[in-house]
């Protein structure tokens, strides 16, 4: 079982219970945004490269997922949770999902672009559904912090490590840190690119 793969499920599902939250929809509800929160990203990699979805092949994985959520709305009644806390909690399941994205596309001989890729992909993609299902721009769309890019960034980071032959533990906590430090650096200080301008004629 990957351990990484298994907390990022718990701590993405978290966080898809937090955004679903100001919602005030049902328990039924919260749970499906976390879950699908926490297993769209692995799903969308696995359907394109065309295997078997990872929480088919071990179901535990939904069951943390669904455990995680309904922990969530039980919890939540209780504890206060900011919007801060959500975007740091996203951000940690941005960071290991997309370094485990890049090792399941690496475990199957695919170029480094497809790794990339595929590590991108696992990262945002959960969290784009979660955010359409609660009325939301994605976060990988709104501008004013680095999300996908930081994705990008310690994906290419684990991959040159990987070409450098580094130890894979090595290789992985790079790119998971590398995505944190990015992602959280750009949330702290509106770290972001360029806006796409169009001149207008005098």
């Amino acid at each position: 079982m990957n351990f990484l793969l298994l907390f990022g499920v718990a701590v993405c599902a978290v966080a898809g219970a937090l955004v679903a939250a100001p919602k005030k929809i049902d328990m039924f509800g919260v749970i499906v945004v976390a879950v699908v929160t926490a297993l769209g990203g692995g799903t969308v990699r696995d359907v394109i490269l065309g295997t078997k979805a990872f929480w088919v092949t071990e179901p535990v994985y939904v069951v943390i997922a669904t455990a995680a959520g309904l922990f969530t709305f039980v919890a939540a009644r209780f504890v206060r949770f900011s919007w801060s806390v959500m975007l740091v909690l996203d951000a940690f399941g941005l960071a290991m999902f997309a370094i485990v994205g890049c090792e399941k596309a690496l475990s199957l001989g695919t170029s480094s672009v497809v790794i990339v890729l595929m590590g991108v992909v696992t990262g945002v993609a959960g969290g784009i559904v979660r955010d359409l299902l609660c009325d939301e721009i994605p976060l990988v769309f709104r501008r004013g912090s680095l999300y996908a890019t930081a994705a990008f960034i310690g994906c290419l980071v684990f991959i040159a490590l990987n070409a450098l032959n580094a130890p894979e533990p090595t290789a992985r906590l790079s790119g998971v840190i590398t995505i944190l430090v990015v992602r959280l650096a750009a949330m702290r200080w509106g770290i972001a690119l360029p806006e796409f301008v169009v001149k207008e004629e005098n």
